[in-house]
């Protein structure tokens, strides 16, 4: 079957030649005819030669996204098996078993779908049009593949406005109660598909909430933007001797509260509190704390935005630095892929700076293996951070 065509402007096509997923609107020449929004359309340099096959979306600044290379390769419900069980064969390579990010949407070469699996629960985003189209036949992968008790669509995102989609969420199996209970390393935590941030549970911090082990013991430690205490349970877990968790989230505290009473810690504290406004107080009060731990949402989700998040995050690092003993640890992240990592390196030294600390780097920080990072497609790589050594 032939599909229709869109010419890229020469000279426009190396970035993606290299392998990178996105065609922006001015990076196409011309279309043999227009397509239908979320069509598979072909794409081809001014010479007629194959670059690759994806969807179509004219209303998206991102108008094409590429779903294959092999001009042999139809984009029908088999390649769609295919591509989801090698995300399957990859997380299980790596050890994954319960709850795991299955596909990264850009990192599994699937652009613009999630699918997070708590379980025998399952949770989807489908970011774009094209793939938006194919949800459900997705939704009967999974259940093919997996011994399924129930799929979630949280696609009551913004992001979807950009492509003409409406923000919904709903069943995408028969319906079941969307508030489970997940165990991570021996910590017990009960999270909420329906009504959660993102998917409901931060998959991506999963390896950085290991690298507590080691400062925790004994230490009082404040969390900041702590959401439902993931951080703060593994430094109870680790021996920490007094926990303070803070988020703006009054459903998060909650949550936070209820998964401590579920792990028996009593010796925790979690405040319904702005950090930006909390931490200072807490300057001028001389408060002192062991380890303090920053994983604050992005502070900009677009590339107009860098310059008021570096100043958010150099303020937020500079706070947390005055709070900490000589000795003490910092624990800081950034999950925005705008501020990239020499980025980070900058501003949390400046703050170091300007707080009049000396700072020794003790580990860089990243996402979760099963959130793989792809090397010529930067939007991938967009959580990292540091444990430092305040001194």
């Amino acid at each position: 079957m032939d599909l229709k065509k869109a010419v890229l402007n020469k000279g426009k096509h190396l970035r993606i030649i290299n392998g990178h997923p996105w065609i922006y609107a001015n990076e196409i020449a011309s279309l043999s005819a227009t397509p239908e929004p979320g069509e598979i359309v072909d794409v081809v340099d001014i010479k007629n030669h194959f670059i690759g096959r994806g969807f179509y979306n004219e209303k998206s600044q991102i108008t094409i996204r590429l779903l294959t290379r092999n001009q042999n390769e139809q984009i029908d419900e088999a390649f769609f098996r295919r591509k989801i069980k090698s995300c399957i064969a990859y997380r299980k390579q790596l050890g994954y078993n319960e709850n795991f990010r299955l596909v990264f949407g850009e990192g599994d070469f699937i652009p613009a779908l999630v699918i997070d699996k708590f379980g025998p629960y399952f949770v989807l985003q489908a970011l774009a049009l094209g793939i938006d189209k194919w949800k459900e036949v997705i939704a009967k992968i999974i259940k093919e593949e997996f011994p399924v008790q129930g799929i979630y669509e949280r696609n009551d995102v913004p992001v979807r406005k950009l492509e003409g989609l409406e923000e919904q969420k709903g069943f995408l199996s028969e319906t079941f109660n969307t508030k489970i209970e997940i165990t991570e390393n021996g910590v017990r935590l009960m999270m909420d598909i329906e009504n959660g941030q993102k998917t409901g549970f931060f998959l991506d911090q999963k390896d950085n909430r290991e690298a507590l082990k080691y400062i925790s013991g004994g230490a009082e430690v404040l969390d900041c933007f702590c959401y439902t205490g993931s951080f703060s349970l593994f430094a109870l877990k680790f021996g920490a001797h007094k926990v303070i968790g803070l988020d703006a989230s009054e459903s998060a505290i909650s949550q936070a509260r209820e998964n401590a009473l579920l792990n028996n810690f009593s010796n925790c504290e979690f405040k319904v509190a702005n950090a930006f406004d909390q931490l200072p107080l807490w300057v001028k009060e001389h408060k002192i704390f062991d380890v303090v731990i920053l994983d604050p949402p992005a502070f900009t989700k677009n590339r107009s935005g860098i310059e008021s998040a570096i100043r958010g995050y150099k303020e937020i690092n500079l706070r947390a630095m005055r709070l900490i003993r000589s000795g003490g640890f910092l624990v800081t992240f950034s999950c925005s892929h705008f501020i990239d990592p020499s980025m980070f390196f900058e501003l949390v030294s400046q703050a170091a700076a300007d707080a009049g600390k000396t700072i020794r780097q003790v580990s860089y920080l990243s996402q979760s293996k099963d959130h793989p990072i792809v090397w010529n497609i930067d939007e991938t790589n967009y959580l990292k951070g540091f444990v430092l050594q305040i001194l």
